[in-house]
């Protein structure tokens, strides 16, 4: 039996050092060229104007669904990031020896849809204060996180986790574990888990809210 069969039943629960790490490889791994929903590249070019983040909300299957689905959403894809083996593969990522969470890239059009609902979407979607699990789900990269492009994104993906924590408080749940963060490197995952729900319907999402409603900041100057 290899090293890395023998830690696929190790659910790591502490992100691994550089020197624990799989090594991966220097290119990237096959992917599929366009969304099988709508149609759009995966990779773009995208259009002008339009904005992206990166989501990790637990098994990226139901969580890159859920994006999808709204009105001003471009493209998704789901992918890895947050970690430090370069273009790992999914059976890699799921050690926990690559550091990495799964993650949802959302290529939006801020003119139909804001940050400020997408941070919603993702604050009531799931448990974000489960550390490295999403219920059943367990191990690093399981883990609650949002990855942003610009500064402003930082600022209000950090502005909106204060303020969804005092709702959790007063609902009396825990404290919120979600890493926050400007995107490092993203690599699409395999053809076979992008958009895995729309090609198989019955399949596993995991997706469990606290229940607790998340307010929508107002658009800047309204």
């Amino acid at each position: 039996m290899s090293i890395l069969s023998t830690l696929m039943g190790n659910k790591k629960l502490s992100m691994p050092s550089a020197q624990d790490a799989l090594p991966g490889r220097p290119d990237p791994i096959a992917t599929a060229a366009r969304h099988f929903v709508s149609g759009h590249a995966l990779k773009g070019p995208y259009p002008e104007g339009t904005e992206s983040a990166l989501f990790g909300m637990g098994c990226f299957w139901g969580a890159e669904r859920l994006f999808w689905q709204r009105d001003g959403v471009w493209v998704t894809a789901v992918g890895y990031a947050g970690g430090i083996t370069p273009n790992p593969t999914y059976r890699e990522t799921t050690t926990g020896l690559t550091g990495h969470a799964e993650v949802v890239l959302v290529v939006y059009d801020p003119q139909r849809i804001s940050f400020a609902e997408l941070l919603a979407l993702f604050w009531e979607s799931h448990d974000p204060t489960q550390g490295m699990r999403q219920g059943n789900d367990v191990g690093t990269t399981y883990r609650s996180a949002i990855f942003t492009t610009s500064a402003a994104q930082l600022a209000e993906a950090r502005a909106s986790r204060d303020a969804y924590q005092a709702a959790l408080r007063d609902a009396g749940r825990g404290a919120i574990t979600t890493e926050i963060d400007t995107a490092p490197a993203f690599y699409f995952a395999e053809e076979e888990h992008q958009q895995y729900l729309a090609k198989n319907p019955n399949g596993y999402c995991g997706l469990q809210g606290t229940g607790v409603a998340c307010a929508v900041a107002p658009a800047a100057g309204s």
